[in-house]
């Protein structure tokens, strides 16, 4: 199955107007953006990994075994890829605003989810939110919210 999504993300990043499931991409493309954050630091750690798990079961409705493809292909993705671009393009142009600062926030709280925030983690969520066009007051407010939800002070 892994290679079935593989190519079909290799189809919709090359045509992304020639492709029927764009919600695929889209949760190809979110999921390796949130995989940049867990390894922002250069370290994987459980509670991370959990967070992401759970992060992607609730947005996208899938269950453990769909879930752990699309964070492996995803992963895979952000290690063969030379840059954001693909993944940014495609959320870019089809996540309106609101979509974008909620995965500005879900970006946050994986950074947050191992209890401390690296500063390779803030820059690397910083970086993302400016790809994606999200406004800087918008940013903090997403990191405000983040913390809301995972009960920071």
């Amino acid at each position: 199955m892994l290679d079935t999504i593989q190519n079909f993300f290799d189809r919709m990043v090359s045509q992304p107007e020639a492709a029927n499931d764009a919600e695929l991409t889209l949760e190809l493309a979110t999921a390796a953006l949130l995989c940049e954050i867990v390894r922002a630091d250069g370290k994987i750690d459980d509670s991370e990994q959990t967070a992401l798990t759970q992060m992607l079961q609730r947005r996208f409705s899938l269950d453990d075994a769909d879930v752990s493809e699309l964070v492996q292909l995803a992963q895979q993705e952000v290690e063969e890829s030379v840059d954001h671009y693909q993944f940014v393009r495609l959320i870019n142009d089809r996540y309106d605003y609101q979509r974008k600062i909620a995965l500005v926030q879900r970006m946050w709280q994986l950074a947050y989810a191992d209890g401390e925030l690296d500063p390779l983690e803030e820059a690397r969520v910083r970086k993302l939110a400016e790809l994606l066009h999200v406004e800087h007051n918008d940013f903090i407010n997403a990191k405000l919210r983040a913390w809301e939800v995972l009960g920071l002070d």
